[in-house]
């Protein structure tokens, strides 16, 4: 009897891990282009909601440790489909004289991917 006992209870928290182990969760980030002062390129910024510091550096580095340039908006997008994120909505913002463009993604995580 005991070893019926045992073996269930391996059997039903091996169960139970799996099931948190498989749990889906949405993560969002925004692609925020704004226009260059006197140029017609756009500086794109990548918000993943981490929290900012002006002591670190925040920008998107290559699996070669170089920063992370776009050459337009389109190139930032396909960079984003690239690694998965759905795009979802765009909005423009206006600042003064210019327009600001905010691009809203979206991806699944594992929950046990999420720090």
């Amino acid at each position: 009897m005991k070893k019926i006992f045992i073996i269930a209870l391996i059997l039903g928290s091996l169960h139970s891990f799996a099931q948190t182990d498989s749990i889906k969760v949405e993560q969002f980030c925004q692609v925020i282009a704004k226009p260059r002062l006197l140029s017609n390129k756009v500086t794109i910024d990548i918000d993943f909601g981490d929290e900012k510091n002006f002591w670190s550096d925040t920008r998107l580095r290559t699996w070669e440790g170089k920063i992370k340039q776009f050459n337009t908006i389109i190139d930032a997008m396909n960079f984003m489909g690239r690694e998965g994120w759905s795009f979802i909505n765009a909005y423009p913002v206006r600042y003064g004289d210019s327009e600001i463009f905010h691009f809203a993604f979206r991806k699944l995580f594992y929950r046990r991917d999420i720090p």
